[in-house]
């Protein structure tokens, strides 16, 4: 057999993915090594097509979370595998890598961190300008059919020509579907079926779709699972989403995957309160406001047309006193608003982010140096693997810390 090295078309490192994983790692391995010949391979006739959508449009680059212990705590999946890697590069080093480009980064009051420029484009342009000081080739319509190993290079088969290298990054994203994941599963890994891990709760036919763009500070709960979260909640016309619903559905993605989407929550509309100190202030309200409708004297911090919900749902009419009010109506309201249960069916998508939890086994990647502990020269980083985020900048953090390990452990070889 012709050995690879004689033949054209042969590289030191392909990396399969224009996204943004694949293109900070070709930028940074071409930086540390620039006679090295790296070429990306990208399926689509543009690359970063995700930076550009991100924070609609505005591109959350980051989060300001400098702690690897903490910022490890908003993965859902890969929060273990993470923390060695976040010491060697986290989103400090995201800003200052930045800055070296030109390119100042801001600190939202929510901690996502945008370009200055509040535009996507600012990043495309860096990243663009930075590829073109390097020589670095991108051959675009490139899709991947197949892969395979002989002796200690890589054959990467396309639609119309074939490529070797020595070393293979693949950093494709995420797939919808386990196919999309073939040709890496015929090099031997192992692939965890990808599932959507952001999505809002739909509740049809329910009348709290009455109160559609209301938004309120909550507490939610899935129940007969673990996964409880605090946040907004935000009342749809399909149903329940806001930042409480989405990183809720995140760190329940398989097991709600695994109920078909058909599932119960309960929503504690009022997280500071517990039964004895909700129960006790009822108590003091019909004492002190005995004669008073229980509607216009009801002082909990909830938007006025929830309030009216409530009480509804509690059978309290909105013509009755403090004074009218039993026991059982008390508890009865208690329970509405401390443990208010839905029976949710089916998901939508959180249309302005793409992330699914799935994809390569996580313990078949050698967290150190990024590359896979089944093929040797073979690395691995971004939404390839089975690793998600919730919603802030997360997702790409992960993104680049692993590209800039994979840079390291590449451009001295």
């Amino acid at each position: 057999m012709e050995s690879l090295q004689n033949k054209n078309h042969t590289y030191h490192t392909i990396i399969v993915g224009g996204g943004a994983a694949g293109i900070f790692a070709a930028i940074n391995i071409a930086a540390k090594n620039p006679e090295l010949k790296v070429v990306v391979l990208e399926k689509s006739t543009k690359l970063l097509s995700k930076v550009k959508v991100s924070g609609g449009g505005r591109c959350n680059v980051t989060h300001a979370c400098f702690e690897p212990k903490e910022l490890v705590k908003f993965y859902p999946r890969g929060n273990r595998e993470l923390l060695g890697p976040f010491h060697q590069f986290q989103p400090g080093d995201t800003i200052e890598w930045f800055a070296n480009k030109g390119i100042e980064l801001k600190i939202e009051d929510d901690g996502r961190m945008f370009p200055t420029t509040d535009d996507s484009q600012t990043i495309i342009d860096c990243f663009s300008r930075e590829l073109n000081r390097y020589n670095i080739e991108v051959k675009y319509q490139s899709k991947v059919e197949t892969i395979t190993k002989v002796n200690n290079e890589f054959s990467v088969q396309l639609e119309n020509k074939t490529l070797a290298c020595t070393n293979l990054v693949i950093a494709t994203g995420g797939f919808n579907k386990i196919e999309g994941y073939n040709f890496i599963a015929e090099l031997g890994h192992s692939i965890i079926p990808p599932t959507p891990s952001l999505f809002t709760f739909n509740l049809p036919g329910n009348d709290i779709l009455a109160l559609q763009g209301l938004v309120s500070e909550v507490e939610i709960k899935i129940l007969g699972s673990k996964y409880e979260e605090q946040g907004p909640l935000l009342v749809t016309h399909w149903g329940v989403s806001g930042p409480g619903v989405l990183k809720l559905s995140s760190w329940g993605a398989r097991f709600l995957s695994d109920k078909n989407y058909e599932f119960d929550f309960s929503v504690n509309w009022q997280p500071a309160f517990d039964d004895d100190t909700l129960k006790s202030f009822f108590n003091d309200c019909r004492t002190q406001f005995g004669a008073k409708k229980v509607i216009n004297q009801f002082d909990l911090d909830v938007p006025k047309k929830l309030k009216l919900y409530l009480i509804n749902k509690a059978q309290i009419t909105t013509e009755m006193k403090w004074a009218d009010l039993s026991k059982a109506h008390l508890n009865k309201l208690t329970e509405v608003i401390l443990r208010d249960v839905y029976h949710s069916k089916g998901k939508t998508t959180f249309k302005q982010e793409f992330v699914s939890c799935g994809g390569v086994k996580l313990n078949e990647v050698n967290f150190k140096t990024m590359e896979s502990k089944v093929v040797q020269n073979l690395y691995l980083a971004g939404e390839v693997l089975d690793i998600d985020a919730l919603t802030g900048g997360f997702n790409f953090q992960a993104a680049w810390t692993g590209a800039w390990i994979i840079s390291e452990s590449i451009a001295n070889k």
